[in-house]
Order: C-alpha cells, then sequence, then structure tokens
C-alpha cells in the first residue's frame, strides 16, 4: 500500500468515525416529531439564542482576538511567553472548570460589584455570551496569530519605508493578505460558541426560553428521558453548523491568506 493510499485510509477513517455518529441519531429520529420541535416556541427560542448569542461572542471575541493576536504575532514584549502560554487555558481546561471560575469571580468583592452596578450575568442571557466568551476567546487568538505568522513581515517594512505608520500597514497591507484566514477563524469561532456547554451551562444555568441554547435543550431533554427530542435538536445543531462551515468553505475555497 503506498503512503497517499495509507493516508487517505487514515483520513476516511476519522470520517467514517464522526459519520457513524450521525448516523446513528436516526435510529431514534422521528420526522414528525422533528417538525413538532421545530414548530415549538422552546425550540425556536432555544434556536435564536443560540445563533445570536453566538454571533455576538464571535465579534467580540475577534475585536479582542485580531489586535492581541497581532502583538504576539509582531512585536516582543515582557511576558509575552505567559501570555502566549495562557492563551492555551480553554484548551487544557474542561469548560466546566472555565464557568465555574466565572461564577466564583462573581462571588468576589470585584464580581459582587459588577453584578450590582454594572450588569447581572448569572442565570442571564447576558451570562451566555460571557461563558461562549470566556470559553473561544483563546482559541480566536490563538487562529487568528497564526494567520498573522504566515504573512511575511516584509510587506509591511516595505510599506514603513514608503512612509505607512504601524496603522496604515496594518490596515492596508496585513488586513487585505489576513481576511481569508481572519473570516475562518471568525466561522470556527461561532461554531465553536454555537456547540458551547459547559461553561454557559454552569454560569447561565439551564432555564427555559430564558438561557436555553440547543445544547442546553438537548441536555434537558436527555434529562428527562426525551431521546427523539435531544435527536431532533442534535441534528438542528449539526445542520446550523455544518451549513455555515460549508458555505463559509464554498466563499473561500484558497489558502489562509491572499498573497505570494
Amino acid at each position: 500500500m503506498s503512503f497517499k493510499r495509507l493516508c487517505i485510509g487514515f483520513a476516511l477513517s476519522v470520517f467514517l468515525v464522526y459519520a457513524g455518529l450521525i448516523i446513528s441519531l436516526y435510529s431514534f429520529y422521528s420526522s414528525e416529531h422533528l417538525l413538532r420541535i421545530l414548530a415549538s416556541p422552546r425550540a425556536l427560542y432555544a434556536v435564536r439564542l443560540s445563533v445570536v448569542a453566538a454571533s455576538v461572542t464571535m465579534l467580540i471575541s475577534m475585536l479582542l482576538a485580531i489586535p492581541a493576536a497581532y502583538a504576539l504575532s509582531r512585536y516582543q514584549f515582557a511576558g509575552k511567553r505567559l501570555v502566549d502560554t495562557l492563551l492555551e487555558l480553554p484548551l487544557f481546561v474542561s469548560p466546566a472548570a472555565l464557568g465555574a471560575m466565572i461564577l466564583i469571580f462573581f462571588n468576589t468583592a470585584p464580581g459582587v460589584w459588577i453584578q450590582a452596578n454594572v450588569q447581572q450575568f448569572i442565570f442571564t442571557v447576558y451570562g451566555v455570551v460571557l461563558a461562549q466568551t470566556i470559553a473561544v476567546l483563546g482559541v480566536a487568538v490563538r487562529l487568528a496569530k497564526a494567520v498573522f505568522d504566515e504573512i511575511p513581515r516584509r510587506y509591511e517594512a516595505v510599506a514603513r519605508t514608503l512612509g505607512a505608520s504601524r496603522l496604515q500597514a496594518f490596515t492596508s497591507i496585513t488586513l487585505p493578505h489576513a481576511y481569508r484566514g481572519l473570516f475562518a477563524a471568525m466561522v470556527l469561532t461561532w461554531a465553536k460558541a454555537v456547540g458551547e456547554f459547559g461553561a454557559t451551562v454552569t454560569v447561565a444555568g439551564t432555564i427555559a426560553m430564558r438561557t436555553e441554547t440547543l445544547p442546553i435543550s438537548i441536555y434537558m431533554r436527555l434529562a428527562s428521558a426525551d431521546i427523539e427530542g435531544a435527536v431532533s435538536s442534535i441534528l438542528i445543531l449539526i445542520t446550523i453548523s455544518l451549513v455555515v462551515l460549508y458555505l463559509s468553505r464554498l466563499l473561500f475555497p484558497g489558502g489562509t491568506y491572499v498573497g505570494g
């Protein structure tokens, strides 16, 4: 067997693992139940909250991630290694632990003051967005940094020699070359936020028609032994995520950045 066929075989094997899990859902699938779920106000609320919260989370995360990632990619500063390492926190700490850390923070003096004078987060929609942002922000920075690392620094250096400021070089040279990769990072950040459960359920709870995202809806239906309802919710979540990811690949089929 050639090396090419061996690698393709591994790729197909991984694909079959996930495809098999999806196919197994149809053992409990009912089109009538799915239509009834889709028509229910509770399911529609969960879908709407999931999409809106993930979109807000993605925007907040990317607004913070792009300048942070650029700094880590281009500049040297005190504590850079520590900052770069701590950004891996969402990757090696479970989402439930991140949610618990958020709860603990809001039981400290600064957290209590924020809750009382700025915004209530615990058991609210704002808590959903906060939990999702904490869970995906480090990943967003890591994805954006990988994009900036691929863009040769000489492009910016040439712009600087022609009189451009650092900001002008960033906005006129780096961003246009990075937009494909940054768009991919936005989509992946959004998809991860849509599927986030552990931190969200810890911070926002399981309040139907209030903090019930699709992952929380799946958990609540499983807890009440509503297997068909859980399967329908899983299929809705998978469909939304896969459609968004597939469309993003159709829009940008090339590499992560534009340039040579």
